[in-house]
């Protein structure tokens, strides 16, 4: 009698049990499920910050069982599947459920801040753009970074900042590795040479057109005599001339004065982009060994010969 007593409350207990789960279960399923109000549609979560601060401060119709019940249910996934809410910037403006919120918290912030390195920008232009994010952000050498947009979280550090831009303009030349230009030019005169594309060159077909000239001049071990480097001794980098180049500027002894030295500058003399050193990987080939601006028709005129390159410019400066 009483063993069959026993069995009779364990089959009610176990009854109840599965009830109680089947029940547990269906609130679950509602309430990850259902539609909730945000109190805005972009959020922070600081680091250490707990989830119930993080729903109680971003979700406005939950009741204190719910958000236990979450509490519960974030445990389990964070044992199980080794989830936990990270801190930064989050954007919920597409969300509905309470679901695609907890998925939107356990990746990393997906609001990111922005930088655009702009090619042929002076070490000053990226230090005035690093200082609206970073405090005492180090000035980054030309050779290093390879001008492009970069995103990276809030919380972000310079140095965590800086080692991803590294590894990019590692992987980018790694991938030119077996580059003709790289067997007889190193990462950093490439980077020589794209910066003085940057400061002579206005478009692809322009720049293409120099960068040939750069490469026949330094194959011929002739000077490569470019304003910018003149410019650059100048002013040390800063490009504030408030004049234009003289005849005496040329004779001016400076290393990065290409009038006066054959071959590259010591180092680049801007920020070049990842555009320019796909110009530069093309290794466009031409005869031209001479070039000149021509302010009328806003665009550099190539010539093959110096006598070719004497008469246009001679003709350019009778019509002016």
């Amino acid at each position: 009698m009483e063993e069959q007593t026993l069995r009779y409350y364990i089959k009610i207990f176990s009854i109840l049990f599965i009830f109680i789960f089947i029940i547990l279960f269906v609130y679950f399923y509602i309430l990850l499920n259902k539609n909730i109000l945000f109190t805005q549609d972009q959020f922070s979560i600081e680091k250490g910050e707990k989830l119930e601060q993080v729903i109680k401060n971003n979700v406005k119709n939950l009741s204190i069982i719910d958000i236990n019940l979450i509490k519960i249910y974030y445990r389990i996934n964070n044992i199980i599947n080794k989830k936990f809410i990270h801190y930064g910037e989050f954007n919920n403006e597409n969300l509905n459920s309470l679901i695609e919120f907890l998925n939107l918290i356990y990746e990393p912030g997906n609001v990111l801040n922005k930088i655009t390195i702009v090619e042929g920008w002076s070490s000053n232009n990226l230090q005035n753009e690093f200082l609206k994010y970073f405090k005492n952000p180090i000035h980054i050498p030309y050779e290093n970074i390879i001008a492009d947009t970069y995103y990276f979280d809030k919380h972000t550090s310079f140095d965590t900042f800086i080692k991803d831009i590294y590894r990019i303009n590692k992987l980018y030349f790694d991938s030119h590795k077996n580059s003709e230009l790289l067997n007889k030019y190193s990462q950093k005169e490439i980077m020589v040479i794209g910066s003085l594309i940057e400061k002579e060159g206005f478009d692809t077909e322009d720049k293409k057109l120099i960068t040939s000239v750069i490469l026949n001049r330094l194959n011929r071990n002739m000077k490569l005599q470019i304003d910018a480097t003149v410019l650059y001794a100048i002013t040390n980098g800063k490009y504030d001339l408030k004049r234009k180049l003289l005849l005496s500027d040329l004779k001016i002894e400076h290393p990065y004065n290409t009038y006066l030295i054959k071959g590259l500058p010591p180092k680049p003399i801007s920020y070049v982009g990842k555009k320019t050193l796909d110009l530069i990987f093309e290794n466009y080939k031409s005869d031209f060994l001479f070039y000149f601006y021509n302010n009328s028709l806003k665009r550099h005129i190539f010539s093959k010969t110096y006598n070719e390159h004497k008469k246009k410019l001679s003709e350019y400066r009778n019509k002016k």
